[in-house]
């Protein structure tokens, strides 16, 4: 017995007429104005997050200067600050082994993520005041229940706004895909404003003295970048999971969205204890510890997304081998059996027509911290 049927809808015998029963269609006029309100409202949401989150931007972009975003040398950075994460979201494209994803879709859902991420930059700076009282407990504390939790959620919304409710978003790796590259957008913009933060602008001029700006602030941003990639990665995944398994879609989100703001919160808690150990145990300065450490704890976490995009990859290659063993067996035993048929068929028109016998048609059987933390 279906649960989610009416008890009336599920004792009749198709003979009635439940419309506005005990079930719904469109019929009315009224019917037809209730869908089109529906589908304006639920536009004009994803419309208006949109427009907010890109005055916001508007807004942090005006107290840097416009002039940030024609500045050379400040391309130059942020291009190299976001090398690592660049090759790492093209990695995980690749890995898809169903059907490529379309450029509109990435580029979509890259320039939602460097709109809403705006949005943690609101709320982590908003709520940081209330932590700081709390000493090294409360970091952990804003980590941990602010900023993992929010970032790993603007980053899955740019996701949700469009890539998601596409029909060309047909299977489930490719949630991780597009997880990827919110990271990469991400990751962009909180680039571009560490950098920004980092540097005098006005004093910066395009050349090899641009490389160490901002204390090797581009190169520090390199190595935080990869981070966002692997994390949205992973809510990304379950984002694709709970498409296509509707029924638990709200768990199996959640699942994703705690499995990486933890291990979000959990690098940003340790990054910088774990580099003074290293430096102090090892003798290393300060950045190269930094740089031991990154590779360490972010190369142990994409380890972990590439056996899950491998599983995937294996099961799907597994499963349609036996989809094309089974077809070609059927169509093998099909393709017998039509011959005989048809063989005794000739004999049979043969026989009537005092022919010889005619033999049957052979046939073939035919994938940092401030605003932004981290």
């Amino acid at each position: 017995m279906d649960s989610r049927s009416d008890p009336v809808e599920r004792e009749d015998d198709d003979d009635r007429d439940l419309y506005d029963v005990a079930t719904w269609e469109e019929r009315t006029s009224l019917d037809g104005l209730a869908v089109a309100l529906y589908w304006l409202l639920t536009r004009s949401a994803k419309a208006l997050v949109v427009l907010l989150a890109g005055v916001i931007l508007l807004s942090i972009f005006a107290s840097f200067g416009v002039g940030l975003l024609f500045d050379p040398a400040i391309a130059l950075l942020l291009a190299l600050s976001t090398v690592p994460a660049f090759g790492l979201a093209a990695y995980v494209y690749v890995s898809d082994v169903t059907t490529g994803e379309p450029l509109s879709l990435l580029v979509a859902t890259f320039l939602l993520s460097v709109l809403t991420a705006t949005f943690a930059a609101v709320l982590n700076g908003a709520a940081r005041p209330l932590f700081d009282p709390l000493g090294f407990l409360g970091t952990v504390l804003f980590f941990f229940v602010i900023v993992g939790p929010i970032e790993e959620t603007v980053k899955l919304l740019a996701v949700r706004l469009y890539a998601y409710t596409d029909e060309r978003f047909d299977a489930v790796i490719d949630g991780a895909v597009y997880g990827a590259i919110a990271g990469l957008g991400f990751a962009v913009i909180e680039n571009l404003l560490y950098i920004a933060r980092s540097v005098d602008v006005a004093e910066l001029s395009l050349g090899l003295a641009t490389l160490g700006a901002g204390d090797g602030i581009a190169a520090l941003r390199a190595l935080a970048g990869p981070g966002h990639v692997v994390y949205s990665a992973f809510a990304g995944y379950y984002l694709g999971l709970a498409k296509f398994n509707p029924e638990n879609r709200g768990p199996i989100v959640i699942k994703g969205l705690v499995i990486a703001a933890t291990i979000h919160a959990l690098y940003n808690t340790l990054v910088g204890p774990a580099t003074v150990v290293l430096s102090s145990l090892s003798g290393l300065p300060q950045v190269p510890a930094l740089f031991v450490f990154v590779v360490l704890f972010q190369g142990f976490f994409g380890y972990l997304l590439v056996r899950k995009l491998r599983r995937y990859r294996d099961v799907f290659l597994a499963t349609r081998g036996e989809g094309g063993s089974d077809a070609t067996a059927a169509g093998t035993d099909g393709t017998a059996e039509r011959d005989r048929s048809d063989g005794a068929v000739e004999r049979d028109r043969s026989e009537e027509a005092g022919d010889a016998p005619g033999a049957g048609t052979d046939r073939e059987a035919t994938p940092e911290r401030d605003e932004f933390e981290g």
